[in-house]
C-alpha cells in the first residue's frame, strides 16, 4: 500500500486548511451520523430496562456490560482485521453487525418480551461501533498527510464525541415525547444505515481501502498486536491513561438518569438537554485540546487538562447538584468541567503511536482502541460490582483516585516527537 503521510498538500482546500482531510470528509460526516445513532440511546436505555421491560437496575447494568465486553473486543480487533481485510470492510462489517443485532433486539427482546434474546442481542451489537469508528481512524492514519494527522484525530474525535452521547442525546429529548421510546431506537437504526453509506460510498480514496499487510501476515499481525503489551510498556501505560479516560464517563449512563431525575429532581427531558450541553462543549474542547497539545506538549496537556481536570469535574458533577437541588444552569456548568476534561485526553491519541517506531505504531493504535472499547465495560461493569445510583458517591470517589492514577501515571509517558519536550 502506498504511504502518502509525507505528501504535502500544495493548493489545499478549505477543509484541508482547517484540518480536516478534504478526500476523508464524507467519512467524517459519515462517522457523526452514525454515532448520532448511536448515542440516541445512551442516557434512556438503563431506565428504559428497568421502566418497560421489568429489569432490576443490577440487570440492567449487566447487560450494559456485555454489551462493553463485546465492543472491547471490537475495539481489540478493529485495528489488525483493517489491516488483514481493509478498513473499508471493515468499517461494513460493524454497520451491517449493528442494524441486524438492534433489529433482533427490538423485534423479538423488546417487542416480544424474550429477555435473554434482548441481553445477547444488545451484547452483540457492541461490536458494531467500534469497528466502524476505529477502522475509520485506521483510514484516516493511513491517508492523511503527516503535517494533518494532529487536526484530523482531532476532526475524529469531535465527530465521534458530537455523535455520542452528544447530539444522540439531545435528539432523543425531542423525539421521546413526540414519538416514544421504541420508535426513537428506530430511528437511531436509520440514522446508522445513513451514516454508514455516506461513510463507505462518499470516500474517494480507496488506495488505502484496502488491506495494508502482506498476504498471509493475518496471524503474524495478531501476534504482534498481542505481544506489545509487555514488549513496549510504555504503549501498555498509555493505554491504561486511555482506559481511565471514559471508564467513569461510561459508567454514568448507567447511573446518572436515576441520579439526576430520581435523586436531584431533574425531569428526564431536562436531563438530557443538560447532557446535550454538557457535551456539546466536550466537541469543541476535542478540537481545542488538539491545537493546545501541539503547544503545550502532549502529555503536559493530558496530565492537567484530561487527568487532573477531570478528576475536579467528577466530584464537582456529583457534590453541587446533591447540596444545590436540580439547578439547571449550575448543574450544567459543573458536568461541563467534566466533560471538557475528557478532552484533555485527545492529544494521547498522538502521543501512545509516538511512543513506538513506524512500524508498531499500527499495534499501539489498537492496543490504545482496546483500552477504548474496555472503558465501555468497565464503566458499566464497576456500576453492578459497586451496587448501582445506591453507592454513587463511593463510585464518584472511585472515579476521582483512577483520575489521580493516571495523572501519576503520565510521568511514565514519552516520546521524542511530543512538543512539550
Amino acid at each position: 500500500m502506498n504511504d502518502i503521510s509525507q505528501v504535502k498538500i500544495t493548493s489545499p482546500s478549505f477543509l484541508d486548511r482547517i484540518g480536516l482531510p478534504a478526500h476523508l470528509f464524507p467519512g467524517f460526516l459519515g462517522l457523526l451520523l452514525f454515532m448520532i445513532g448511536d448515542g440516541v440511546e445512551s442516557n434512556y436505555l438503563s431506565p428504559f430496562l428497568v421502566d418497560n421491560q421489568g429489569f432490576s437496575e443490577g440487570s440492567a447494568a449487566l447487560t450494559i456490560s456485555l454489551y462493553g465486553v463485546f465492543a472491547t473486543i471490537g475495539s481489540w480487533f478493529a485495528g489488525t482485521l483493517s489491516a488483514v481485510l481493509g478498513p473499508r470492510k471493515v468499517m461494513l462489517i460493524g454497520a451491517v453487525n449493528w442494524v441486524v443485532f438492534e433489529a433482533i433486539f427490538l423485534g423479538i427482546g423488546v417487542h416480544a418480551d424474550v429477555h435473554w434474546v434482548a441481553v445477547a442481542s444488545y451484547a452483540i451489537r457492541g461490536i458494531g461501533y467500534p469497528f466502524f469508528a476505529y477502522a475509520f481512524l485506521v483510514w484516516i492514519s493511513l491517508a492523511t498527510p503527516a503535517h494533518q494527522k494532529g487536526s484530523s484525530v482531532g476532526w475524529f474525535w469531535f465527530a465521534f464525541g458530537a455523535g455520542l452521547p452528544t447530539l444522540g442525546s439531545l435528539l432523543a429529548s425531542f423525539t421521546i415525547p413526540m414519538i416514544g421510546e421504541i420508535p426513537t431506537f428506530w430511528l437511531g437504526t436509520t440514522l446508522i444505515i445513513i451514516g454508514a453509506s455516506v461513510a463507505l460510498f462518499g470516500i474517494r480514496d480507496l488506495r488505502h481501502a484496502g488491506p495494508a499487510a502482506l498476504k498471509g501476515s493475518g496471524c503474524a499481525g495478531f501476534k504482534n498486536a498481542l505481544t506489545i503489551v509487555w514488549h513496549r510498556p510504555r504503549v501498555t501505560a498509555g493505554a491504561i491513561v486511555r482506559l481511565v479516560n471514559t471508564t467513569p464517563n461510561f459508567a454514568l449512563f448507567v447511573v446518572a438518569p436515576f441520579f439526576f431525575v430520581h435523586k436531584v429532581g431533574f425531569t428526564q427531558s431536562e436531563y438530557l438537554q443538560i447532557v446535550t450541553i454538557v457535551y456539546t462543549a466536550n466537541i469543541f474542547a476535542n478540537l481545542a485540546f488538539g491545537v493546545l497539545g501541539d503547544q503545550f506538549g502532549w502529555k503536559r496537556t493530558v496530565t492537567w487538562f484530561g487527568c487532573v481536570m477531570s478528576g475536579i469535574g467528577i466530584l464537582l458533577l456529583y457534590y453541587v447538584p446533591l447540596w444545590i437541588g436540580p439547578n439547571f444552569l449550575l448543574t450544567a456548568i459543573c458536568w461541563a468541567v467534566f466533560a471538557i476534561g475528557l478532552a484533555g485526553f485527545v492529544p494521547l491519541t498522538a502521543l501512545v503511536p509516538a511512543m513506538v517506531p513506524a512500524a508498531e505504531r499500527a499495534n499501539a493504535l489498537a492496543l490504545y482502541t482496546l483500552a477504548a472499547g474496555l472503558a465501555a465495560f468497565l464503566g458499566p461493569a464497576l456500576v453492578a460490582v459497586v451496587g448501582g445510583a445506591e453507592q454513587m458517591e463511593l463510585l464518584i470517589w472511585i472515579f476521582a483516585a483512577m483520575y489521580l492514577g493516571g495523572a501519576l501515571l503520565c510521568a511514565y509517558l514519552s516520546s521524542a516527537e511530543d512538543p512539550g519536550r
